[in-house]
């Protein structure tokens, strides 16, 4: 079993496992494709939906956009379920059920409101 050492971003202490694996997924998913100068195809095509009008065929591109940055960049990873759920604010939540790469179940959430935070 490996054990993911990581910092967390918002205060600089450590973190392991799910919570290195659940800050990873926030930054893929809110980090905008082509953004990154040494990597512009990391992240996720999220913020250009955002602005769209919610709809059936919108919730599809979403769910297609997590699951295809989530595929690509983070490998501690396997996606058994996307659910999207909107605010009155016109925010989305991003809602993940999966198992890491040792079997253990992983939920997680990720808000594109504007504070960004995760659940």
């Amino acid at each position: 079993m490996t054990l993911y050492i990581g910092m967390n971003q918002k205060d600089g202490h450590s973190i392991t496992d799910t919570d290195h694996l659940r800050q990873s997924v926030r930054d893929i998913l809110l980090t905008p494709q082509g953004s990154r100068i040494a990597r512009r195809e990391y992240g996720s095509l999220l913020s250009a939906l955002i602005d769209q009008p919610q709809n059936p065929a919108l919730r599809l591109q979403v769910m297609s956009a997590v699951y295809m940055a989530l595929s690509r960049w983070e490998p501690r990873l396997t996606l058994d379920s996307i659910t999207i759920s909107s605010n009155f604010d016109g925010s989305m939540v991003v809602e993940l059920t999966g198992q890491r790469n040792n079997g253990a179940p992983v939920s997680l959430s990720v808000s594109t409101g504007a504070d960004n935070g995760s659940h």
